[in-house]
């Protein structure tokens, strides 16, 4: 084997291990989990087999494998960041929406509360009126 095997084996098992125990560790979602285990058996492919990576390069008629490689891995990164974008946005909209709903809570909160200050002063007001005396009882 030679190392650039090698590399590429260790790599994707550190890959694999660090997949697994962030999602036992429930730092990952799975639906992130899968894209990169599949990042993960890409990468164990084209080290256990480079003739792949050469002879699809060569099908391709690029001079460098290399190039077909970095090629992969940008339009792998290129796809993340536009799905992570679109979760973003997805998320800014969210925050927003939830945090106007908490706005309009805290409003109404206060409304009754303003109410229910109003009925209790004037209850105590009425307690502490003082009341008419009946000249009868004398």
């Amino acid at each position: 084997m030679s190392g650039v095997t090698i590399l590429g084996l260790v790599g994707s098992i550190i890959i694999l291990a660090a997949l697994f125990e962030m999602m036992r560790r429930h730092r990952l979602r799975e639906k992130y989990a899968l894209i990169w285990a599949l990042v993960a058996l890409a990468i164990v492919t084209v080290a256990a087999f480079p003739a792949l990576l050469i002879n699809l390069s060569e099908a391709i008629g690029l001079e460098v494998p290399a190039n077909l490689l970095f090629f992969g891995a940008s339009m792998v990164i290129m796809v993340l960041t536009l799905q992570h974008s679109s979760e973003l946005g997805r998320l800014e909209e969210r925050t927003r929406t939830l945090a106007e709903e908490i706005a309009l809570l805290r409003l109404e909160i206060g409304q009754h509360r303003d109410a229910a200050g109003r009925e209790h002063s004037d209850l105590h007001a009425d307690l502490r009126a003082p009341q008419p005396r009946d000249e009868t009882t004398r």
